[in-house]
């Protein structure tokens, strides 16, 4: 059985490089309600362990230099984040894998090659809800970057 934290932690980091993607090379606020949803903080002022979750995936893709950003705003999100050079050349990643449907069209060769990019894989795994195809697309997004550092 998959443990769904894992699970909701692919989701949240796909989310988050697909927002930093969609507005390179600026800066943007992340918030976590923009990716999750609204969260209701308890009694003490405490949020969800789901919300706490997702803020953590992106201080972690921030730890693991896909991301920078200026500072935390509070618990909510990240102030003037960007994609690194690191993200934005992962993202870029032809990846030939049958991750996702690739949709079967004349294309021109370029715009074929775009549709078989790391974040074109993510974008339909996403898109198709399938706890199972973000699991893959994320494993091959991780796995990947560590075949190519030599780890």
């Amino acid at each position: 059985m998959a443990d769904l934290n894992i699970l909701d932690f692919y989701k949240d980091t796909a989310l988050v490089l697909m927002s930093l993607q969609r507005v390179f090379p600026r800066k943007m606020d992340l918030f976590v309600e923009d990716l999750i949803g609204p969260d209701q903080v308890d009694e003490f002022g405490l949020h969800t362990k789901r919300h706490e979750a997702c803020f953590g995936a992106m201080l972690w893709l921030a730890d693991e230099g896909f991301l920078r950003y200026g500072a935390t705003i509070r618990q909510e999100g990240v102030d003037q984040a960007y994609l690194t050079a690191k993200g934005l050349i992962k993202l870029s990643t032809i990846i030939n894998a049958p991750l996702t449907e690739t949709p079967a069209q004349d294309l021109p060769s370029f715009e074929a090659q775009e549709r078989l990019t790391m974040i074109e894989h993510m974008r339909r795994a996403v898109q198709s809800q399938s706890s199972e195809q973000i699991t893959q697309v994320m494993r091959m997004f991780f796995t990947e970057l560590d075949e190519h550092q030599g780890r």
